[in-house]
């Protein structure tokens, strides 16, 4: 049995994804739930009043304010389960990190803050560098499935030409915000009106994928472009957390190009919508790599986007409690793995 004691874990959010990692946490070895930040009537609830997991015997976690979860040395992670965009997740950051604790976020635009906020990433790095602690940002995508999976793959290639990565998935699995962000619901009129606006975000993380694409493999990325196109249905979807009626938006196209030397080398192609199946989309990722030799990958369907956030947010905190101080992202550290046993064991 591991002497060591417990890796110690508070959850900031406890939406589909935080719940979600809560879930998978309390059916974990070596590892436990020692706080949970809430907001508003959730606060002074049990966590287990929005989890699929009984409490049983369990030790009862009641939702906090932050200031009164996160203190001093309290976890050994904070999961940041509460933005997308490095702006907003800041000061949330900042917070933990003076409180000498690591962060792993699930805000996409930190799976590699350096591509859009490099002054920001430059401050998270120092901050985390004087409290030693490190800071992550992970996901499915960014993260993984559009980014550290094509850079792995040129690993055994001697040339790269040009990269395309290309994922169709489902929104299905995803909480209110994203439904928001990605305009699910709203007219065709709306949308055009959102991306012009700027109030739609679409997919978070173009940028951020092909930025650490390119710097992964030593190119100098000179214009990134990206387009967003609405995905309208012709029958009424439900999903857990959206709902698009005959005619109205089910999700969206995004697209997006990395020009190095003025060519095209890194292309995306990203259509997501709530219940795609209903209309016949079959969902996967596909990686195309064209050099010396060429790769193409294939996994049907989609790894499930919900499911691969979770599992990613969870097993990455041993990765990033061996971690030096900083700011780190996926392509600093070891590669990513399943923690099937003792979460301790595999903290050095």
């Amino acid at each position: 049995m591991n002497e060591r004691e417990k890796v110690k874990v508070i959850i900031w959010g406890l939406g589909a994804m935080g719940s979600g990692i809560a879930d998978v946490l309390l059916n974990k070895k070596g590892v436990e739930i020692v706080g949970v930040v809430g907001r508003g009537k959730k606060l002074g609830t049990s966590m287990y009043d929005y989890l699929k997991t009984e409490k049983g015997e369990r030790k009862d976690v009641l939702l906090g304010a932050y200031d009164e979860v996160i203190t001093e040395k309290a976890a050994d992670v904070v999961v940041l389960c509460t933005d997308s965009f490095t702006k907003d997740a800041f000061d949330k950051i900042k917070f933990c990190a003076e409180k000498k604790i690591n962060i792993i976020s699930s805000a996409e635009e930190m799976a590699y803050p350096q591509a859009q906020e490099p002054e920001l990433a430059e401050k998270i790095d120092k901050l985390a560098k004087e409290n030693g602690v490190s800071v992550l940002g992970t996901g499915i995508n960014p993260g993984l499935m559009m980014d550290l999976l094509a850079v792995a793959l040129t690993g055994c290639m001697t040339d790269v030409e040009s990269i395309l990565c290309k994922r169709v998935n489902s929104l299905s699995p995803f909480g209110p915000k994203v439904m928001e962000e990605q305009g699910v619901g709203i007219t065709e009129e709306e949308f055009i009106k959102g991306v012009k606006d700027g109030t739609l975000s679409g997919h978070v993380g173009f940028s951020e994928s092909i930025y650490m694409i390119a710097d992964a493999l030593g190119w100098k990325v000179d214009r990134f472009e990206q387009q967003m196109k609405p995905i309208l249905t012709n029958i009424d979807r439900k999903s857990p957390y959206g709902f698009a009626k005959a005619g109205n938006v089910a999700g969206v196209n995004m697209t997006g190009q990395g020009y190095i030397d003025g060519k095209l080398k890194i292309d995306m192609v990203h259509p997501q919508q709530i219940e795609p199946e209903m209309e016949g989309t079959q969902t996967g990722d596909y990686i195309k790599i064209k050099g010396t030799p060429e790769v193409n990958m294939a996994i049907n369907p989609e790894v499930d986007g919900g499911l691969g956030t979770i599992a990613m947010c969870v097993n990455m905190i041993p990765l990033i409690i061996n971690a030096d101080a900083g700011l780190k992202t996926m392509i600093d550290l070891p590669v990513p793995r399943a923690i099937m046993g003792d979460f301790r064991d595999h903290l050095k």
